[in-house]
């Protein structure tokens, strides 16, 4: 995918935006399987924090969520997406490097929301949170 404004695709869902449309999740599948079938068929612009945490987490069509996320992220880094306080943001710094190679600029935009986190915030995230934070940020794609 060619990284334009994620903004064209609001309208659309990931299955019609990330071929080929997947079937009907197996009938004895699990919540989270049959959820994340369910979230394909969703209009990107419907998508709430919660759904891009899930997507985020199972790692499908990152190309999609991951600006969407990020551009939560932006406003509200300790964002409460479903779990606690800062999941969206934990969920999106455990992205595999891959996925960031069409947004750099988006991962900088990230590192620098993260690094202006007071150490007091920080420490208030779950165990391993703070060092899965350094991580991000120590990460050379990001510097500018």
């Amino acid at each position: 995918m060619n990284p334009v404004d994620h903004r064209l695709h609001l309208y659309h869902t990931l299955d019609e935006l990330d071929p080929p449309r997947w079937a009907p999740p197996v009938s004895d599948a699990t919540h989270l399987v049959r959820k994340v079938h369910e979230l394909r068929r969703v209009p990107l612009g419907e998508l709430g924090p919660a759904d891009l945490r899930t997507l985020i987490s199972q790692q499908v069509a990152m190309e999609y969520v991951l600006p969407l996320a990020v551009h939560l992220l932006l406003e509200k880094p300790l964002l409460d997406a479903c779990f606690y306080e800062g999941d969206l943001l934990l969920a999106t710094v455990r992205v595999p490097a891959s996925a960031w190679f069409l947004f750099p600029d988006l991962g900088a935009r990230l590192r620098t929301v993260i690094t202006a986190l007071s150490e007091t915030v920080v420490a208030s995230l779950p165990g391993g949170a703070a060092e899965e934070l350094a991580r991000f940020v120590a990460r050379p794609e990001f510097r500018r």
